[in-house]
């Protein structure tokens, strides 16, 4: 038996993931153990959990693998240093604070306080990429595809295109800092007043609400060839200005300014992150929305003609946005994507691992990705125990009874936070830690964001809807387990699905089948046979935190907020009227 644990540290992201002969059987972020969102210190809870769940210690760890190499891309590194030499003290800083990664066993012991006489593994560190693209192509359950990862910036490289074939991640394409897709992402969201890290998904709610009038701008912002993606770097503060992305005491991230004067001088200051929305920053995200769709299909079109395949393996924070994915079947020669649910850095664990896995031990592909659900679950026992200590009532339910329960509560408009089975990996929240309401009454997107959620009233919510059912409702046919495409809702369906419907008829749909999720599709099911909707409006299980990850934390979120009903396990729980 081999035993590969495979970690992301001091990176955003923190997480941690264990295969078992080449198969994930655990992985988890950091942010849903300490509850601190986008955590980005040592993963030191992560790394035990996923011990725990599977059954091992750390002596029995045969390999640890890290997301990053500080080996690769030296040659640039030197280069870019030795051009901008008034950058070099804060480029040596960057430097000399990912060093903490390079005796691994020195780390892990250390931060998990494990005997070191017990570590025997040996350390991989793999490229930032090259483990993005692992973390798809080798889950895929394919011999071969092109692979394509984009993001910031991982080992000074901002996009990578592979050719993907049984052990082997060819390395076709890079493309390198500073000129980097996410980044400019990144720096119009700070502009626009979004300055946490992670707050890019926003922009993507915003954009359709804003027009073309800024749109010749980001045409000069970003210039194509037919091997590359460049920025017009006028826009922005120059790589090496500031430290970049640094980490507060609580283990957060923080991003430093990168916008430049240019862009004040153009559209003025830059938003207060407590003032209200304008036009400007509408036409903002709108441009900024366009041109990374633009880009991102160029690039992807680039993987293609370098790995031709009908196949795409993707990666990288930027694939998680999910109306760039909806339009790849339209405008590439791709008919076929796996984009790994966890896309972002949090993947980077599950990536180096299977990478050491596959393409340095040639361990044999048994392993395909039909679901997301690697985190921790809870007993019956356990839950009961909690619902007992916060002194809840409940009623137990077998499990067609607990459907018919839950059905009956979203069918009047009710709100049911739904907490099942193993806890997502990934940002999504898939079914398992998930708010589900009824997607076609008029006011249910208010009604979340007034009890629950709070979020800015032009970001949109999701449809989950049952697999066989997604031609008829959506444009688009190619599945999208794991939330990550979004596809115009077809006219007859918009006012029907009027809560999860976008102001531009478009859904972030996530379809399920019963083989990679029988309880959270019985119930979609349920729910179309007593009103003809085979979708329910699915958010994550959450306010304004890490999603639930343990039962009491879905107990506290219900009794803070104004849920209707807890549906935790077989245990069926409703306050007895709204608070």
């Amino acid at each position: 038996m081999s035993v590969i644990l495979g970690i992301n540290t001091f990176h955003a992201g923190s997480s941690a993931a264990i295969l078992i002969d080449g198969n994930p059987v655990a992985a988890v972020a950091e942010e849903r153990l300490n509850r601190i969102k986008y955590y980005a210190n040592f993963p030191v809870l992560a790394v035990r959990k996923c011990l725990e769940m599977a059954g091992l210690k750390i002596g029995d760890v045969d390999a640890v693998a890290l997301g990053r190499d500080s080996a690769a891309n030296r040659a640039k590194k030197i280069g870019y240093a030795l051009k901008n030499p008034t950058k070099l003290l804060n480029l040596l800083k960057i430097k000399a604070s990912r060093r903490r990664v390079e005796d691994l066993k020195t780390l892990i012991a250390s931060q998990c306080e494990f005997d070191p006489a017990e570590l025997r593994f040996a350390q991989y560190h793999i490229e930032h990429h090259l483990a993005h693209i692992a973390s798809a192509f080798y889950v895929s359950g394919w011999d071969k595809a092109a692979g394509l990862s984009i993001d910031g910036s991982g080992d000074f490289v901002t996009a990578m295109m592979a050719e993907c074939e049984g052990h082997e991640i060819r390395v076709k394409n890079r493309i390198y800092v500073p000129h980097s897709l996410g980044s400019m992402y990144t720096m119009i969201c700070e502009f626009i007043g979004y300055r946490k890290y992670g707050d890019e998904g926003k922009i993507m709610g915003l954009a359709p609400y804003g027009s073309d009038a800024y749109c010749e701008t980001f045409d000069d912002m970003v210039r194509l060839s037919d091997s590359q993606m460049s920025l017009n770097l006028k826009y922005f503060l120059p790589f090496g200005a500031n430290q970049g992305v640094t980490l507060n005491e609580k283990g957060q991230m923080v991003i430093g300014r990168p916008y430049s004067d240019d862009m004040v001088q153009l559209f003025g200051e830059p938003r207060d992150p407590d003032a209200e929305i304008t036009k400007r920053e509408e036409d903002l995200a709108y441009g900024l929305q366009h041109k990374f769709e633009e880009v991102y299909v160029h690039l992807l079109n680039i993987a293609h003609r370098l790995a031709p395949s009908e196949r795409v393996a993707i990666a990288g924070g930027c694939a998680l946005n999910s109306c760039a994915n909806g339009k790849i079947f339209d405008h590439t020669p791709f008919r076929e994507t796996f984009i790994q649910p966890a896309a972002g850095d949090e993947g980077l664990a599950l990536g180096a691992a299977l990478y050491v896995s596959r393409a340095i031990l040639k361990e044999p592909a048994s392993y395909m990705m039909k679901d997301a659900f690697l985190g921790p679950e809870f007993s019956e026992s356990e839950i009961k125990g909690e619902l007992e200590h916060y002194d809840v009532k409940y009623v137990r339910h077998d499990r067609a009874p607990l459907i018919e329960a839950t059905v009956d509560e979203i069918e009047t408009g009710n709100v049911v936070g739904w907490f099942q089975g193993r806890m997502e990996w990934g940002p999504r929240a898939l079914g398992n830690r998930s708010i589900v309401v009824h997607p076609g009454l008029p006011n249910m997107k208010d009604i979340l964001n007034a009890r629950i959620k709070r979020r800015e009233p032009f970001r949109p919510f999701a449809p989950s809807l049952l697999a066989e059912r997604q031609g008829d409702i959506f444009e688009h046919t190619h599945p999208s387990p794991f939330m990550l495409h979004v596809y115009k809702i077809k006219p007859a369906w918009q006012e029907r699905l009027c809560a999860v419907n976008h102001v531009d008829n478009t859904g972030r749909l996530q379809s399920v089948t019963r083989a990679e999720n029988p309880l959270y599709y019985d119930l979609i099911k349920a729910f179309e046979a007593r009103t003809g909707v085979p979708v329910v409006l699915n958010t994550s299980f959450n306010e304004n935190e890490p999603i639930v990850c343990r039962p009491a934390e879905a107990i506290e979120c219900f009794q803070r907020t104004k849920m209707d009903v807890l549906a935790i396990g077989p245990f069926f729980c409703k306050k007895e009227q709204s608070q």
